[in-house]
């Protein structure tokens, strides 16, 4: 797994260009880069130097000695580097060992990377060095705190910390309250600092589009159901015609066209009616009513279950392993069958009004298909919405397309080099994302073998990605420990989300598009408001990874599933209530999360020795969740 230094260049679309597929970088000359560890100071005064800046800051008045504690790592990490670039590596070593357990616990894993590179040599040809490019650690300080420090650092003419300071940091400089030590801790933890403040100004069009019309014949039960669907949307149902949402266009929506999307066959209006027949029955969910919970666990499965996904109607439910195989399953009891053979079809009469069924090889049917075709575990499956497709994504650094009407392959995408974590489907099919082990997501379309956009800037891993519900954005979690939004129009970056203290396994925006949930290593959930850029909500309960999320149908409860074996289910409604968002907090990022999310919590349930990888609210509010039995 490669790990990484703060202090990035932050590589944007347009610093990269796709040639077939590859990026290709202007990747900086090592060398250049690590000049800027030149101009160094007397070694034997480092520890003096730093000493000297932590007394300062431990005796600095409260209000401002929790901004200026996030200088301490960058400046050890740099003050580090340079002495041993510059060869002296005694004066390094004894630098690490004393200072490196002043450090907050979640740069651990980025300091067992450091305490590894000893000798100039080791940095030369070293990834953590190449992406030690100009760009720098970003640090949120009020002004006032930051004139202390100016002054100080002058005063003591301490101009190796000064020159740090200048060259590899970036200040986002504010007006206003220093902010407290929790509101700190909220933002901090990823691999390059906080986002500066700019990165979120964007303007993001996270409303949903409006659903396109069609003309059905209304029985008592549609009508009903039409009613119920616009319920569930707060807007005013539309009787005549039931496949159209919403008469208004939602003003924070994209254009209709902003991107192209397919157009709707007729199977998908009848999937709709039937999805909106389904709604009419679908249960509201609250405090007071809890969904009811349904555990598909996978026994004795010795290959490894590495991925699950479920199709939206759940009636399928798709296994990704780590023998390599993907594996389908009907959870109904229609079984699942391949199309006949071309000279069994030619026989069929084309006009009968059976045709769908009379294509189908009876011989076939089987509650249980196996796709072979990857040569390495399968990490991300993904069905797409109207079930005639299967994406699967593996160590072997493809993406394949598989047939859902005749369980084979039909594209293998290859424009990863390296494992690729996660893909999905765009929620109107036709796109579809991919992120892996080279720290880009791809864009792609079915019918391209190239992908359609590069998703540069994560600093490590895209361990995760979900498309926004209106398909005009993607969403990236990262090992970086950051999550990132980007515009599938430009392939801008959005939104850059900091606060999380590990890598990022899960993602789910609410039905509404106006939030984003998202868990991690560090067993947190944070909650986003898109628009505005702020975290507005932190669930702390789980106590390992958080694997899989899911908002239900209406939005009402947040599902979390961890490998602790708990599903837990969260107040959604509650969380976003009253949320803060006037100007100044925007302005400053100063965000007040309430003290204990426990109020939030509305159940917990434990599975025997399961962890959960996967959940799934169907079209009627029960919730669906898998993952594989381990014995230990």
């Amino acid at each position: 797994c490669q790990l990484f230094c703060p202090s990035y260049k932050l590589l944007s679309c347009a610093d990269a260009f796709a040639v077939g597929g590859v990026v290709v970088e202007d990747q900086p000359d090592v060398s250049a880069v690590l000049s800027a560890y030149n101009q160094q100071g007397d070694p034997t005064l480092y520890e003096e130097y730093y000493s000297g800046l932590k007394h300062f800051i431990e005796c600095s008045l409260d209000c401002h000695r929790a901004e200026l504690s996030q200088l301490f790592y960058p400046l050890f990490v740099h003050m580090y580097l340079e002495l041993v670039y510059n060869q002296h590596e005694s004066e390094a070593k004894s630098f690490f060992e004393k200072f490196h357990g002043d450090q907050e616990c979640y740069y651990q894993d980025d300091l067992r990377v450091l305490s590894s590179l000893t000798k100039k040599e080791h940095m030369k040809g070293n990834e953590t060095m190449l992406d030690f490019r100009t760009s720098k650690f970003v640090l949120r300080i009020s002004r006032d705190s930051y004139q202390l420090l100016k002054r100080h650092l002058q005063e003591k003419q301490n101009n190796q910390i000064w020159n740090i300071v200048q060259e590899h940091l970036y200040i986002d400089i504010f007006d206003g309250m220093p902010r407290s030590k929790q509101q700190i801790d909220a933002m901090v933890g990823s691999l390059a600092g906080e986002a500066k403040r700019e990165a979120n100004k964007a303007k993001v069009f996270f409303g949903l589009l409006k659903e396109p019309e069609f003309d059905v014949p209304l029985d008592d039960e549609d009508e009903e159901g039409e009613n119920e669907e616009g319920k569930t949307k707060k807007k005013k149902p539309k009787r005549d015609s039931v496949g159209s949402k919403s008469k208004k266009q939602d003003p924070n929506a994209p254009p209709q066209n902003r991107i192209p999307l397919p157009e709707l066959k007729d199977s998908d209006k009848l999937d709709k009616v039937m999805n909106m027949k389904e709604a009419a029955r679908r249960v509201r969910l609250g405090p007071e009513c809890l969904p009811s919970i349904c555990f598909y666990t996978f026994l004795n499965a010795y290959q490894g279950l590495t991925a699950v996904d479920i199709t939206d109607d759940s009636s399928m439910i798709v296994g990704g392993f780590a023998d390599s195989t993907v594996r389908v399953w009907s959870v109904t009891p229609k079984k699942l069958r391949s199309v006949k053979t071309a000279a069994d079809l030619s026989l069929i009469d084309k006009e009968s009004d059976d045709v769908l069924e009379r294509i189908m090889d009876e011989k076939t049917a089987s509650e249980l298909k196996i796709l072979y075709g990857h040569s390495g575990p399968v990490y991300g499956t993904s069905f797409s919405p109207d079930r005639n497709y299967l994406l699967s994504c593996s160590e072997d650094g493809t993406v394949r397309l598989w047939s859902l009407q005749t369980f084979t392959c039909l594209v293998g995408y290859k424009g990863h080099n390296y494992p690729v974590w996660d893909t999905q489907f765009s929620p109107y099919g036709y796109y579809f994302v991919s992120g892996g082990h080279d720290r880009v997501a791809r864009l792609w379309a079915t019918d391209h073998y190239q992908p359609l956009r590069i998703f540069a800037g994560h600093l490590a891993d895209v361990t995760c990605t979900r498309f926004h519900p209106n398909s005009n954005y993607i969403a990236t979690g990262s090992a970086d420990r950051t999550i990132r939004l980007w515009d599938v129009l430009n392939g801008n970056c959005v939104r850059i989300f900091t606060g999380h203290k590990g890598p990022i396994h899960s993602l789910a925006f609410s039905p509404n598009g106006r939030f984003l949930a998202t868990g991690a290593t560090d067993g947190r959930v944070l909650l986003w408001d898109i628009g505005h850029g702020l975290m507005v909500g932190e669930l702390k309960g789980h106590t390992d990874t958080i694997y899989a999320l899911r908002f239900s149908r209406d939005g009402e409860i947040l599902a979390s599933g961890s490998m602790d074996n708990t599903v837990r289910l969260w107040d959604a409604v509650k969380a976003f209530e009253d949320l803060e968002t006037d100007d100044f907090t925007t302005a400053t990022g100063h965000i007040n999360l309430p003290e204990n999310s426990q109020d939030l919590l509305l159940g917990t349930y434990m599975t025997k020795s399961t962890p959960v990888v996967h959940l799934h609210f169907t079209r009627r509010n029960l919730l669906l969740a898998a993952g594989a039995y381990s014995s230990q």
